[in-house]
């Protein structure tokens, strides 16, 4: 399972996602056998989105894996589904997923795509998010381009499953568990097919 962090404007040096931190923390117990890896752009802005599609791509060739899930959260819902090309990539979970209009996502055809959203995402200002009917359109986009699967909105989430205290503690945010049990069913999932 390929994590892939979500971005910003601005371009910095990568960083590890709190979300997806502390969401392979409550799931790599429970799916020991499988091996878990988390991408960290070069820089990690959706200003260069190019680049973080070719650090992913690198990414997926150094784990070396016949089959990959990609889970992706915010910019790396984009960045999933334009990778979901590569031979060993599975299928693909959003997570709060930004698939702007203009993304191409033939990319998805003929795989899984599972897309969970919060009810309350929206960008606030100085804070980035996502609108869950900007996502629920681009899945019936991704649904003609030939992809299948599920969309869900979890109610009173937001955009992350958590947030990084100043002193460096993962700290849950609201239906983190419920975001956990979700991505653990579409991961119980990919791990049956194997």
């Amino acid at each position: 399972m390929l994590c892939v962090n979500g971005g910003q404007r601005a371009a910095v040096a990568g960083t590890w996602s709190a979300s997806l931190e502390w969401l392979v923390g409550r799931l790599a117990p429970r799916f020991a056998g499988l091996r878990f890896a988390e991408l960290r752009y070069r820089i990690k802005s959706w200003e260069h989105l190019d680049s973080c599609i070719a650090d992913a791509r690198a990414a997926l060739r150094e784990l070396d894996a016949g089959r990959t899930l990609l889970v992706g959260f915010s910019m790396g819902g984009a960045v999933s589904s334009v990778v979901a090309d590569e031979q060993a990539v599975q299928g693909v979970v959003g997570i709060a997923p930004w698939l702007p209009h203009q993304l191409p996502l033939d990319a998805l055809a003929g795989k899984r795509l599972r897309v969970l959203h919060g009810s309350l995402d929206r960008a606030l200002p100085g804070i980035p998010g996502i609108s869950p009917e900007s996502s629920r359109a681009a899945f019936q986009r991704a649904l003609r381009a030939g992809a299948h699967g599920e969309y869900t909105v979890i109610r009173g989430a937001v955009h992350g499953l958590a947030l990084r205290a100043p002193w460096g503690q993962l700290v849950q945010l609201p239906r983190a568990k419920t975001w956990a049990r979700l991505v653990g069913d579409e991961v119980a999932r990919f791990e049956s097919t194997s």
